[in-house]
């Protein structure tokens, strides 16, 4: 049984999914940080407000003795805005990557030799009718 998941954990699909997984992870953190930086204080400035401050409050908190406002009921939309560019930027990517790629297979397939030309299913057949003659 460890000699199967050891076959099946070092397949190079496999490992190449985790790679790409790992990838991914660490080229989200980019596209947030880049959302977070650039693109929403952009944005920012046409609205003339944050982009992750915007909310719709449905219910005022309470402040309470330390001055902290409790109970606040609201809704983040800004946060959800923001991470709908986050994924339309990591989708466009991956979308890019995964075209290179399949372009990258199909020259492959392109170059690769023709197979050598056999008999065609006719001259096969040509030959069998032959032989039944002979008997």
């Amino acid at each position: 049984m460890l000699k199967e998941f050891k076959e099946f954990a070092l397949k190079g699909n496999l490992v190449d999914i985790a790679v790409g997984f790992v990838m991914g992870a660490a080229f989200k953190s980019v596209v947030t940080s880049f959302t977070g930086g650039i693109v929403s204080p952009l944005i920012g400035l046409v609205f003339k407000s944050d982009l992750k401050e915007l909310k719709w409050i449905i219910k005022e908190g309470v402040e309470n003795a330390e001055g902290v406002i409790e109970g606040t009921v609201a809704v983040l939309y800004g946060d959800f805005i923001t991470n709908v560019i986050d994924f339309i930027i990591v989708a466009f990517v991956m979308f890019l990557i995964v075209k290179a790629i399949n372009k990258l297979n199909k020259q492959k397939e392109e170059e690769a030799p023709p197979a050598p030309a056999g008999p065609s299913q006719e001259e096969l057949l040509a030959e069998i009718r032959d032989l039944l003659a002979k008997k």
